[in-house]
């Protein structure tokens, strides 16, 4: 079994947001395998893809908090680390570009250090979505609970659907075939 945890903020008032990048994924991942969400054994919303032997999440612990409910649903579902996707945003690259790693530090970013601090390890694939820095005089958090601009959304929503191919083809072959095709400056197919 694998599990794909999509990091984000919950509500309406974090929608469209940089942040929510992760869940951006996740909700298209539910809705092309036409998954409902339900309640989890954890602080999150799941959807199961029974067919793919997936479990889809959502924590609803806010990002900076996210370890707990992933740290939950691993041990609740028995789900090794190796089979764990991380799908997050990620400041430090442009708009729209992906990078797929199969393990290391958080990177500055407090949903993997939470994530890192509460299951103890570094041994899993994170799935990274460019949110881009925007501007260095303005403060990081203001920018990535923002929403992105008219002239960035369609960047991003190409980039959500290329995340979700990416994270289907961790299910189906692994990372390392994800890092292959995704981590490239211009996927080509």
């Amino acid at each position: 079994m694998k599990l794909l945890v999509g990091l984000g903020n919950p509500g309406r008032k974090y929608e469209g947001t940089r942040h929510n990048a992760g869940f951006a994924v996740a909700d298209l991942l539910a809705g092309r395998h036409h998954l409902d969400w339900e309640s989890a054994p954890a602080e999150a919303v799941i959807a199961k893809w029974r067919g793919a032997g997936v479990v889809l999440a959502k924590p609803l612990t806010f990002v900076n908090l996210s370890g707990q409910a992933v740290g939950d649903l691993l041990r609740f579902y028995k789900i090794a680390f190796v089979d764990l996707l991380v799908m997050v945003d990620d400041v430090n690259l442009e708009i729209g570009r992906l990078r797929v790693r199969p393990n290391g530090s958080a990177g500055g970013h407090n949903g993997l250090k939470s994530i890192v601090e509460l299951t103890g390890t570094e041994e899993f694939a994170r799935l990274r979505i460019g949110v881009g820095r925007g501007d260095a005089r303005c403060d990081l958090a203001d920018h990535v609970l923002a929403r992105f601009e008219p002239e960035e959304r369609p960047i991003v929503a190409e980039a959500v659907g290329r995340a979700a191919d990416a994270a289907e083809l961790f299910v189906t072959d692994g990372i390392a075939p994800v890092m292959n095709r995704y981590n490239r400056k211009e996927d080509a197919d």
